[in-house]
């Protein structure tokens, strides 16, 4: 199994907590960390944490997305996502990336020997029917095409290899950048997301926010820490609402609890 990550330096021992998650369920794992500043130290430390599992770090230089706008705004890692399969070995087939403000709580094998169906990715959307709407007319897409959660992304990179565009984006980015609020999601979503395939975010990126709207939609069905705990995967501490940082307020903060302790 491979499993992407793009971080830099202060994001990993948000890092390591995600990896001890999914090592609980899933073993002989090959982690690639797409990064511009770890040290050799940095290095060192996932390796050393996590003995059974293989680590590949490649450094990406700021030169590569030199046509790209980086600003405070616009940080080089947004492009790490966008771009894995350049980025990546071409040896390797498909990727599972994750955001590292990640819990797994179950393994990880269904979603990622998920057929693609000739699509390019593999994700959830994490808004209404209204958002989607509504965000198609922000970004200029038909109505129809889901927003997309790049949080959790499954990525096919034999197709992609062949049909993502690094000019299409260049070119989109240029068009857009003023409307562009999330950015990856949002160039993500308006090139590939009618080569999407969707899967139920209540099991594979399940947030506390999507829960409680999930709720307040379904009121004689509601989903409780029990059904999470049966049913769920990946539990996506998304937003600024962090169990780390003392001021979460929900039931979903119990599964990084149990990790960290």
């Amino acid at each position: 199994m491979n499993i992407l990550f793009s971080i830099n330096a202060k994001f990993i021992g948000l890092t390591k907590t995600c990896i001890q998650s999914i090592v609980r369920f899933d073993k002989n794992i090959d982690f690639y960390i797409l990064h511009h500043d770890l040290n050799q130290e940095h290095m060192d430390d996932l390796r050393n944490s996590f003995l059974g599992c293989t680590f590949h770090f490649i450094e990406v230089k700021e030169k590569v997305f030199k046509e790209f706008p980086i600003s405070s705004r616009y940080p080089l890692e947004i492009y790490y996502r966008l771009f894995a399969s350049d980025l990546l070995p071409d040896t390797l087939d498909r990727i599972l990336y994750l955001d590292v403000d990640i819990v797994v709580i179950q393994s990880l094998k269904e979603l990622y020997n998920m057929d693609f169906e000739d699509n390019l990715y593999i994700a959830c959307s994490h808004v209404s029917e209204n958002m989607t709407h509504l965000n198609a007319k922000r970004l200029g897409l038909n109505e129809d095409v889901p927003y997309i959660n790049t949080g959790v992304l499954l990525m096919n990179l034999v197709a992609l290899r062949k049909q993502l565009n690094k000019q299409d984006i260049l070119n989109y980015v240029n068009t857009y950048k003023k409307k562009l609020v999330l950015f990856d999601q949002d160039v993500l979503t308006a090139l590939y997301g009618d080569k999407t395939k969707l899967v139920d975010y209540r099991k594979y990126n399940l947030s506390e926010r999507m829960m409680n709207f999930y709720n307040l939609r379904n009121p004689r069905n509601k989903m409780d820490l029990d059904w999470v705990k049966q049913n769920s995967v990946i539990i996506h501490y998304c937003g600024r609402m962090k169990p780390w940082n003392g001021r979460y307020m929900g039931c979903l903060d119990c599964f990084y609890r149990e990790i960290t302790g």
